[in-house]
């Protein structure tokens, strides 16, 4: 666990998941701006973390 924190594309990706995930659950049918923005973060955190993983391989 800790050899992927080291790993600064991990952590990144980790980060932008974590924020989005405060994003979709505070937002709600009015603010579509935040669900948006949220959904973003999320595929690019995602992808963050599977580039990682693409690399290592």
């Amino acid at each position: 666990m800790y050899k992927k924190l080291n790993d600064l594309q991990f952590v990144i990706g980790l980060f932008f998941s974590v924020v989005s995930l405060i994003l979709l659950l505070g937002s709600d049918l009015a603010n579509k701006l935040n669900a948006y923005t949220g959904v973003s973060f999320l595929i690019f955190g995602l992808a963050m973390m599977f580039i990682r993983k693409a690399n290592k391989a």
